[in-house]
């Protein structure tokens, strides 16, 4: 067979490969494999003499050397082909001129033993039978050489939310970085990220009681800082409304006025820290706190404060799939009333393993404490009428991974909330499917 007619017979190839859309990334012909193209070497197209060849081969060139010198490169592979909307299909994401666009999907079975179970976040299980945990639409591209959009819009039985939706400068002097519009503030560890995100399948209750079931986010605007410091080291503060569903449990909540001075505003300050301990081993640990007014009088604050930790080992040699990370957060809030301070302590540790590519389990620890009043007695708390003792409560899941697309997970769990006679149970099976291009999470 001639050159020509070996670089004919890879350029069919190619081009065969290219027009199948929507060929999975993780469907790849294993290496034992051997393909039609590789047992056996393409015939020669019927029809075409070796002068038509070589008149082909001609003509590519002529093409190749007019575009040089036009100062354009001719593409050395055909582009993806696109939809009659103009969408262009890849093997992993839809992309419409670098619109990455993903869709995650979480659904769960559900049995509690109690009927009135005590789930604090937004996106729980919260009733026996199945539950629509949540339908998100991520989306994200860069809008030019100096910002970054992303936004994630939540689908549910009961409507459409916008979880966020904000621009991020990516060209800023002095390693700053600043961020506006709605988001989740990065206080701790669990607040900024999404239910596709967590080691559970439901939100530590310690969130949901400080900061309500869709976690801490409102209206604002973001600054961040990479210090020079020989380990790395980075500051942030953010000014965001205090008024919302996203505040109600420790700030203004809904409805609750307007903006008539800089007191009316949440402040939230967050320093986060990364030492690699070794190859093998990480740690992160990280200082939050926030302020902001509250609905119960004239100039009532509440100040949360938090510290949490993570330290992952993931042994880089012998291509091991194990990870175990221990993860923590302690959350203290102290909230002003009409002639008193009321104070909660609340948080959670847990310990995951994936012991191999596909499997992992995790274990979880939660607990939370009563308000006391500043001479420390129980108080009434307006907030949470019943939680009159300490509630602690124990977790334990595995999970499977088919593909890096789908999750399936499994989850057990005892609810002690000391003011009620019996122990809750709940069991839960929850899926996860997710399609299009969602990005690397931080760590």
């Amino acid at each position: 067979m001639s050159p020509t007619s070996c670089r004919l017979a890879g350029l069919a190839v190619c081009l065969s490969f290219c027009l199948s859309p929507f060929t999975s990334a993780s469907a790849q012909t294993p290496p034992d494999t051997a393909t039609p193209a590789q047992e056996q070497e393409p015939a020669q197209e019927p029809g075409l003499s070796p002068e038509d060849l070589k008149d082909i081969e001609e003509a590519l060139g002529q093409d190749a050397a007019a575009a040089t010198q036009a100062g354009t490169q001719p593409p050395a592979t055909p582009p993806p082909p696109a939809s009659s909307s103009g969408v262009t299909l890849s093997p992993s994401n839809l992309d419409f001129h670098g619109l990455n666009i993903a869709f995650i999907l979480d659904v769960a079975a559900a049995a509690f033993t109690s009927k009135e179970p005590l789930q604090t976040g937004g996106h729980d299980p919260s009733v026996n039978g199945f539950n629509l945990q949540q339908l998100e639409l991520s989306i994200n591209t860069a809008v030019d050489p100096y910002f970054r959009f992303d936004s994630n819009i939540v689908f549910s039985q009961f409507g459409v939310e916008i979880e966020e939706a904000y621009a991020t400068t990516t060209n800023l002097p002095g390693n700053l970085q600043v961020r506006a519009g709605q988001f989740l503030t990065r206080f701790g560890r669990i607040n900024p990220t999404h239910p596709h995100a967590w080691e559970f399948v439901d939100q530590p209750f310690a969130i949901g009681r400080v900061f309500g079931g869709e976690g801490n986010r409102g209206l604002g605007v973001e600054a961040s800082w990479l210090t020079p410091l020989p380990w790395y080291v980075e500051v942030l503060g953010s000014v965001t409304d205090a008024t919302g569903e996203s505040t109600a449990r420790s700030f203004l909540g809904a409805d609750l006025g307007g903006v008539t001075s800089p007191f009316d505003f949440q402040f939230t300050g967050m320093v986060k820290q990364f030492f690699p301990l070794s190859d093998d081993l990480s740690l992160l640990w990280g200082l939050s706190a926030a302020d902001g007014p509250n609905p119960t009088g004239y100039r009532n604050r509440t100040d949360v404060f938090g510290t949490d930790v993570y330290l992952k080992y993931r042994p880089l040699s012998g291509n091991s799939f194990t990870t175990v990370a221990l993860q923590a957060e302690l959350l203290y809030r102290r909230r002003q009333v009409p002639e008193d301070v009321l104070s909660d302590l609340n948080g959670y540790a847990q310990l995951s393993w994936r012991f191999d590519q596909r499997w992992a389990v995790a274990g979880r620890y939660e607990l939370g404490t009563p308000a006391y009043r500043r001479n420390g007695g129980l108080a009434d708390d307006p907030l949470d009428a019943e939680w009159s003792d300490n509630r602690q409560r124990l977790s334990a899941n595995v999970t499977f991974w088919p593909t890096e697309f789908s999750r399936l997970r499994l989850q057990g769990a005892t609810d002690l909330a000391g003011w009620r006679e019996r122990p809750d149970s709940s069991v839960f099976l929850a899926l996860e499917v997710v399609m299009g291009a969602h990005g690397a999470h931080a760590f």
